[in-house]
């Protein structure tokens, strides 16, 4: 009788551990059915909000693979709109809620594969009766607001609230949809996951494109009127909003994986080995962003729900189910993403990471051009690098700049993967042409005033 695997979760992670364990043993060894609670297979969440402002035209540009050619092409059994709740893992068994049709699926399995993501945090203030207000986690919340932006009447004033990723890429989306936007954020800065030199880069082209940023600003509550949402309440009063998204940040999904036993690290979520295994669980495996990895720099475990990671993490459980051998290393928390035309990047340590695990270090900002100064369209760009002091090792890096800036940021995360110093880095042979580089690449630039800095302090 063929083995049965069950995956939880049908995006990134839970897609790429079937399809993997699939490629290694056929359908007469393995049988696999995937729960999906939602309405879409293997999409790209990242995606979303270019879908929301239009620059992606059509929803299903966004799914890689739908069920029907994970059933054709893999013998991969999908159950949309079916919710597990609950794991016996005595009885290695899952129950799950059929959401469309009603009723309840019982399901026996060899192998477990959790990858459940992550849940949109939401207050208790942000519960309200009338319609308007939106997480932004999956394809179905994308679909919902875009109803919601398409119906009568329509939306014309958003109010964001959170000033992350989401929460960005949201205002600057709800920007070109032609809505007037405010962004609340209760910290001191938008894009928390720079350094607040950094992030006040960022914050000056938001409010270059329309976006009002309202930071140090706690939401207490919101006001709805004839069924809908109608103002976001704060210690400075209410802002106005007919239309409310919500980019406080996710956790782990992690409710039925702990009812079950599986074990949880300190950040909240599930703890596995190298290998994507639950520890002391045979054949229960997690991946995606449930889970918690070890960050390479600070040797710490971190919660990054990346979708490049969680992709990585599936497709190394599929290998090892299917009999293969594969490691997941670790992360560094390399992360990309743009306001209007200003890229910004990121990777490693910010300075309060490199604090809070003990580092001694110096940080330096070098201010560059995209281009040879000379060349048209030559723009500004801001590299910060952080580096272990004495040793020189580079722990962090942001970038903040016009075109060609965000993806500079590919070169340092590789240095900061391989331990490199910035004296090292000095002599890193880059690519040279006016149109895509000055001769000393900012990247260069920042490594020599890293090297100047720390000979400055020893």
């Amino acid at each position: 009788m063929a083995e049965r695997l069950i995956v939880v979760g049908g995006d990134g992670a839970g897609m790429a551990a079937a399809s993997q364990a699939r490629r290694r043993r056929d359908r007469d060894d393995l049988t696999i059915v995937a729960f999906e609670r939602g309405h879409f297979t293997s999409y790209s969440a990242c995606g979303i909000p270019y879908w929301i402002s239009g620059v992606v035209p059509e929803r299903d540009q966004l799914i890689a693979r739908d069920p029907a050619t994970f059933q054709d092409e893999f013998d991969i059994q999908v159950r949309l709109r079916h919710e597990v709740t609950g794991i016996d893992l005595e009885r290695r068994e899952v129950v799950a809620r059929d959401l469309a049709g009603g009723g309840e699926v019982r399901e026996g399995f060899d192998t477990l594969v959790y990858a459940a993501g992550a849940m949109p945090i939401k207050p208790a203030w942000a519960h309200i009766r009338g319609g308007g207000v939106f997480g932004m986690q999956t394809l179905d919340d994308g679909a919902a607001l875009r109803d919601w932006l398409d119906g009568e009447p329509k939306p014309r004033r958003a109010v964001v609230i959170g000033g992350g990723y989401i929460g960005v890429e949201m205002a600057e989306a709800l920007i070109q949809r032609g809505l007037s936007v405010n962004l609340v954020e209760r910290a001191d800065q938008p894009m928390s996951t720079v350094d607040g030199d950094m992030a006040e880069l960022v914050a000056d082209a938001m409010r270059g494109i329309g976006i009002q940023i309202r930071t140090g600003l706690a939401v207490t509550g919101l006001e709805e009127r004839d069924g809908r949402v109608s103002a976001v309440v704060t210690a400075e009063g209410p802002i106005p909003a007919d239309v409310v998204v919500l980019g406080l940040g996710v956790r782990p999904n992690t409710r039925l994986a702990e009812e079950a036993g599986l074990p949880l690290g300190p950040t909240g979520g599930i703890r596995t080995d190298r290998r994507m295994r639950v520890p002391g669980l045979p054949g229960v495996w997690a991946a995606g962003d449930c889970v918690e990895t070890l960050h390479r720099v600070s040797g710490m475990p971190v919660h990054l729900p990346l979708g490049t990671h969680a992709n990585k993490q599936g497709r190394v459980a599929g290998i090892n189910i299917g009999g293969g051998y594969a490691t997941f290393p670790g992360v560094i928390g390399t992360a990309v993403t743009k306001v209007c035309d200003l890229e910004v990047g990121r990777t490693g340590l910010r300075e309060r990471d490199a604090a809070a695990a003990g580092f001694e270090f110096v940080s330096v900002i070098a201010e560059s051009t995209n281009r040879a100064g000379y060349y048209p369209g030559a723009r500004p760009m801001t590299v910060k690098l952080i580096a272990e002091r004495p040793s020189g090792r580079l722990l962090g890096a942001q970038i903040v700049g016009w075109s060609e800036a965000a993806k500079r940021i590919d070169t340092l995360a590789v240095a900061l993967w391989n331990g490199m110093t910035v004296d090292e880095m000095t002599a890193l042979d880059l690519g040279y042409a006016p149109p895509y580089a000055p001769v000393w690449d900012p990247v260069l630039i920042a490594a020599r005033k890293a090297v100047d800095a720390l000979a400055a302090t020893s």
